[in-house]
């Protein structure tokens, strides 16, 4: 997995991977080069034990303002159907490869954070907002329909039907303060403390058992498409299958002495 990206900022430490996108003269805009990166960043990413969590964080008080104008509306409105269908996939795959990474994603999120940008944050697993936070699903301002990158399956779950209609149909945006109210937010925190905050909920994260974390992330993304019956009977066989994991024999035997579990992620 490439740690020295070309098209956007990559820290690791501690099993913790911080991201951000690396215009801030412009709100962080998409470009094709760092959707491409990205989708094959996570996808590289379930192939690496030494990440434990993932942070995507803002960079000059903004998140992202989503696809770059010059950059890739203009070119699209010169593509072919063929070329077009090959990018709306190639969007679509960074949704479907931070979903499949095996690694919980925390999205710290500041300022503007628009169109593609607002898809980021809701395929994130976690968000944290400030009072200062826009998001806003404006694809229907730009002519566009709402159903872009997952959103029209994702944000109903989040934050329900009635509200990711109104989000997508009006183009509007929601503050810091109404995405916690409706659930798309797990808090707000001080954008001069936003990162702190993110990290501190990463490191915590990555303290714990990695491949019960990764277990659960997906059964989470699985069992949308399960009955109920079905999602029982997955989660009895992924449950049985961490018991046989170390770290749940390391959770046991700290119990029987009085300890706090050290996890090693197996």
């Amino acid at each position: 997995m490439g740690n020295d990206p070309k098209h956007f900022l990559c820290e690791i430490r501690d099993g913790v991977a911080t991201l951000c996108l690396d215009r801030p003269e412009r709100k962080n805009p998409l470009t094709f080069e760092s959707y491409a990166e990205l989708r094959d960043w996570f996808r590289d990413l379930h192939y690496d034990d030494t990440v434990k969590a993932v942070v995507f964080g803002p960079n000059g008080g903004n998140f992202s303002s989503g696809g770059d104008v010059h950059d890739i509306i203009g070119p699209l409105t010169k593509m072919s159907m063929k070329e077009l269908l090959a990018f709306t996939r190639m969007t679509g795959d960074l949704v479907k490869a931070m979903i499949g990474c095996g690694k919980p994603v925390i999205a710290a999120v500041d300022g503007v954070c628009a169109g593609a940008g607002a898809i980021i944050a809701m395929a994130a697993d976690l968000r944290i907002g400030t009072p200062e936070t826009k998001v806003a699903f404006l694809f229907n301002r730009v002519g566009l329909a709402g159903c872009d990158m997952g959103a029209c399956a994702i944000l109903p779950r989040i934050i329900g039907q009635g509200r990711a209609a109104e989000l997508l149909y009006l183009g509007r945006s929601m503050s810091g303060e109404e995405g916690e109210r409706w659930g798309f937010f797990n808090q707000i925190a001080p954008s001069e403390s936003l990162m702190e905050t993110a990290h501190e909920m990463a490191g915590r994260i990555a303290a714990g058992p990695a491949f019960a974390n990764s277990m659960t992330k997906t059964m989470l993304a699985q069992e949308w498409s399960m009955s109920l019956e079905q999602a029982i009977e997955a989660e009895a066989q992924a449950q049985a299958i961490c018991m046989q994991g170390k770290d749940f024999h390391r959770a046991y035997h700290a119990f029987v002495d009085k300890k706090k579990p050290v996890f090693e992620g197996d």
